[in-house]
């Protein structure tokens, strides 16, 4: 009987991945007859039961695309971008559905170290940068156990400067996995979801008009007061616009 019971509990426990993997498959083949509505459904089904991942953020993104859905897919693929940064498919995708906005948005003039340094960055997600981190501290105290113990002055000097590199690597690592968490947990950039909204100079319809932004256009959340955002734009323009024509990624 209690191998009976047993058998009874694991089929139970399998039921949720098999419902899972059933509806992956609905709706991968919904995508597949070129029925982007119902296979937005059923991902947006599967995000419930199951959460988020890049893959069902990804998917989305895809599908949203494909129903010419625009603001929907860019906040997908940002949101996918946020789990994996490092992910070529959901950027160059990404970049496909922006040049289908209105809005084309130059971004202020950066120095091109900062760049660098953002790209080397946002090539892994926070865990990977951990993990690598983690990795070149071992082999830090390994250059150092090396340095002190070791009986040879060749194996001395290449365990002082081994050590010294992999420390510095370390620290790297442990600098931008910081930075990617904490990018992923402020989330305070948004996606326009109105049609056209007009930044104010105000948190108030009775402010100045600024500037007009569209569906689709990405911006950064600078502070929020009662249902406005002070946002601000890659060109450096900022401005309130109503919560409620934005979408947190």
């Amino acid at each position: 009987m209690k191998k009976i019971y047993g058998m009874l509990l694991c089929c139970l426990l399998s039921l949720p991945s098999v419902w899972g993997q059933d509806l992956w498959q609905q709706a991968n083949d919904a995508y597949g007859r070129e029925d982007y509505q119902q296979a937005i459904a059923l991902y947006g089904q599967l995000q419930e039961e199951e959460g988020s991942s890049v893959t069902l953020y990804y998917n989305l993104g895809n599908a949203f695309y494909k129903a010419q859905k625009y603001p929907e897919a860019i906040l997908n693929y940002e949101r996918a971008l946020l789990l994996s940064p490092g992910n070529a498919d959901v950027r160059f995708n990404l970049e496909m559905a922006k040049a289908r906005i209105t809005d084309k948005i130059e971004p202020v003039g950066t120095f091109f170290l900062t760049v660098w340094i953002h790209s080397v960055r946002d090539m892994f997600s926070s865990d990977s940068w951990a993990i690598f981190g983690i990795v070149c501290f071992i082999l830090f105290i390994a250059g150092a156990c090396l340095y002190f113990f070791g009986r040879r002055t060749g194996w001395k000097k290449a365990g002082f400067f081994a050590g010294l590199a992999f420390l510095f690597f370390s620290v790297i690592a442990n600098v931008f996995a910081a930075a990617q968490k904490e990018k992923l947990e402020l989330r305070n950039e948004a996606i326009v979801f109105a049609p056209s909204i007009t930044v104010k100079s105000a948190p108030a319809e009775s402010g100045t008009d600024l500037f007009v932004l569209h569906e689709g256009t990405k911006v950064k959340i600078l502070s929020v007061i009662g249902e406005w955002s002070e946002i601000l734009i890659e060109d450096g323009n900022r401005g309130w616009l109503p919560s409620a024509d934005i979408e947190i990624i």
